[in-house]
């Protein structure tokens, strides 16, 4: 094979890996949109779920909307907390020593975990404290999800920095803390943001690690300490009953979640965009 026809060959592989990757995302939202959209009411927004709403009767899973959203925010305010110093430390301080190799390693390692192992862990700690299952627990399960899969994206940004960035901020008399917080950080936001909201939607989008923690109930929790419902979980309940009519609701919150989760890789996408302007070209 001369080197035309093996470029023609790779050039042909690449576009049907294209296709294949586009065509397996718009089929996902073409089955849920189809199956999800004619059963979404407004009542499921904006109710919580009664009694009897798995049984086929009114309600909604408004309890369950908001209850995803305040663990993603809880898990992901605790991760980001953790990562961009963690991140920073990395790349500022032990660049280049065996520790940061170790530790890369093993983020990569925890990066490749099932959730559900997170979910276990974190009810096992639950247990030892003794906190019962609750929004808090939920919220420490879906943070240790998310630690390295923000540190590392956050690691990647910042390695990309051009190292004559710090030393020209070095030359201007800057400590590596300004350096780092002042000048690679701005340069690297873009990055840093895309990084946070990619943790942050995979946080709302998954049911294994927080099967153990947070239980389930049908009203909005006003405590960290209380048990709180998620959307994933809602999906996982009422596809488990066998009424037809909660079947067909559990589609459509599947579509509600879709459309949270795309809304928040949208996002990222137009922030990146509206941040790049801070990026020294």
């Amino acid at each position: 094979m001369d080197r035309r026809n093996e470029e023609r060959a790779f050039k042909l592989l690449m576009q049907l890996s294209t296709v294949l990757i586009v065509g397996g995302l718009l089929s996902i939202v073409i089955v849920v949109f189809v199956k999800g959209a004619p059963s979404l009411t407004i009542e499921m927004i904006t109710q919580t779920s009664n009694g009897g709403y798995y049984l086929g009767k009114a309600g909604g899973i408004l309890n369950a909307i908001l209850g995803s959203v305040d663990l993603a925010a809880g898990a992901t305010t605790i991760a980001l907390t953790i990562s961009l110093p963690t991140a920073l430390y990395l790349n500022e301080y032990a660049a280049k020593s065996r520790f940061a190799a170790f530790t890369r390693n093993s983020l990569d390692l925890l990066w490749s975990v099932p959730s559900i192992i997170y979910g276990v862990f974190g009810f096992i700690l639950m247990i030892y404290v003794g906190l019962g299952t609750s929004l808090l627990g939920g919220i420490i399960a879906l943070s240790l999800l998310e630690l390295p899969i923000m540190i590392r994206a956050m690691d990647e940004v910042l390695r990309s920095v051009p190292r004559e960035l710090r030393e020209v901020s070095y030359s201007l008399g800057a400590t590596k803390l300004e350096t780092a917080t002042r000048a690679v950080v701005r340069q690297a936001l873009p990055g840093l943001l895309m990084g946070m909201l990619l943790a942050l939607g995979r946080a709302m989008g998954d049911a294994a690690s927080v099967l153990f923690t947070t239980g389930y109930t049908d009203s909005v929790p006003t405590s960290l300490f209380q048990p709180v419902a998620s959307l994933p979980l809602a999906v996982f309940f009422q596809l488990g009953t066998p009424f037809p009519e909660v079947q067909q609701r559990a589609y459509a919150s599947g579509f509600i979640l879709l459309v949270m989760i795309l809304s928040i890789s949208i996002a990222s996408r137009l922030l990146t965009t509206r941040f790049n302007r801070f990026v020294i070209k």
